[in-house]
């Protein structure tokens, strides 16, 4: 997405990062995660694509040190083209796991 614009985003479970720029894929994560835990989704799923993997990188970072990911892995079924992130609050002195297989 270009322009600055503000703009409605479904918050459904799945968000695909295809339509935004990478210098807007941190904020854009970071904002979907939230809205999805306000309304109650305890997964979600952010398909990044896999071409060179910055964009992977991006969004694992953001899931990272996002407080309300508890952990996060890559969609095998996807072949690192998208994420699946756990949804809830942190134990304090715990920090966000990467996980190898499911949760």
């Amino acid at each position: 997405m270009t322009g600055g614009e503000p703009f409605a985003l479904p918050i459904d479970g799945t968000l695909d990062l295809h339509a935004f720029s990478p210098r807007d894929v941190k904020s854009v994560v970071e904002e979907y995660v939230a809205e999805a835990h306000a309304r109650g989704l305890k997964e979600i799923r952010i398909i990044h694509g896999r071409g060179t993997g910055v964009l992977r990188g991006i969004v694992q970072a953001a899931l990272e040190a996002h407080p309300l990911v508890e952990a996060f892995r890559d969609d095998t079924d996807a072949h690192l083209g998208a994420t699946w992130a756990k949804l809830g609050t942190r134990d304090s002195g715990f920090g966000c796991r990467l996980l190898a297989t499911d949760y």
